[in-house]
């Protein structure tokens, strides 16, 4: 088979195991993207997660990550509800976080994507990868033409919005790279101006450390107090800068049946609040929402509480 017979090849595989978008790169250094990550690092806008400083060049290089590679294929897999959270829920979670552990959906899938592959080329040496390793993974989206990087930093498609995670598998198979496409966010700054924390401190720049994603997830001291009355009830993660998107507009809801949510969306703010350790695990046991730990969790919701508390009287 030549690389075009491949390239279509792939592309079927994908649309066949349910993923919405398949796009391929080039493996190279992503020469770009260098001074923006350095730059982004110098500044501290990585915040606690240390992790982010190492690797710097398996980042921007993928055939250090992979041998070999010649090839980075970009996936999309949609996760945007069919109904989000009521409006009045007393806590909020991340769209992202409503079902099942993502991670382990899409690796699945990523596995049998290789089987799959293998049984048409013959062997294909590589890596599969989902939000799991030092993979620039929205650059090389980007690069694919998947969508285009947002001023919050997102990947944004026309077709889809925002609502999806993204995957890799990079191989050393010779395939047909796409094209990136135009940037569509023109001059609207809907993401900025809704963004309560002002983590988005300038278009296409966000401070992660201000971020409420960051600070409900990623952070595991105590959180500021400059934050209290800002984390508009979002106990895990934040969809804000989403919500407010005009390409969202755009979301269809997911066929997935691990991602519909597992039993806490009915949750009274006393339910919330009273949470044992023994029912975050029960409720919990598959969730990406494990990532914060029964600690982080109650620490956010008193947050929260606190922050209402500190509302001045309207």
């Amino acid at each position: 088979m030549n690389t075009h017979s491949n390239t279509r090849l792939i592309k079927q595989i994908a649309q066949d195991l349910g993923f919405s978008f398949c796009g391929i790169s080039r493996a190279e250094f992503l020469k770009e993207e260098a001074p923006k990550l350095e730059e982004w690092l110098k500044r501290g806008y990585h915040g606690k997660m240390g992790y982010l400083e190492n690797h710097f060049d398996k980042r921007l290089d993928p055939r250090l990550l992979v041998p070999g590679a010649k090839s980075v294929v970009s996936l999309i897999y949609n996760y945007s509800p069919e109904q989000n959270q009521s409006s009045d829920a007393p806590y909020k979670l991340a769209r992202y976080a409503y079902g099942q552990d993502y991670h382990f959906t899409i690796k699945n899938k990523l596995k049998e994507f290789v089987k799959k592959t293998e049984e048409q080329i013959g062997k294909v040496e590589g890596r599969v990868f989902v939000d799991s390793a030092p993979v620039h993974e929205r650059a090389w989206a980007d690069k694919s033409g998947l969508g285009w990087v947002g001023k919050n930093s997102l990947l944004l498609n026309r077709q889809m919005g925002s609502y999806f995670f993204l995957a890799e598998l990079i191989i050393d198979l010779e395939l047909e790279p796409d094209g990136p496409m135009k940037d569509y966010c023109g001059t609207c700054t809907a993401c900025q101006d809704a963004c309560p924390t002002d983590a988005i401190t300038e278009p296409y720049v966000v401070d992660g450390s201000r971020c409420i994603s960051y600070l409900t997830i990623e952070l595991k001291e105590e959180i500021a107090t400059e934050f209290k009355g800002k984390m508009d009830n979002w106990v895990f993660g934040c969809d804000i800068c989403q919500e407010v998107c005009p390409w969202n507009k755009f979301s269809k809801p997911h066929n997935e049946p691990t991602f519909r949510p597992q039993g806490w969306e009915d949750f009274t703010k006393q339910e919330w609040k009273e949470m044992t350790r023994e029912v975050f695990q029960k409720v919990f046991k598959k969730s990406a929402v494990k990532r914060t730990k029964y600690e982080g969790l109650m620490r956010n919701i008193r947050f929260i509480d606190e922050g209402e508390d500190h509302q001045p009287d309207q």
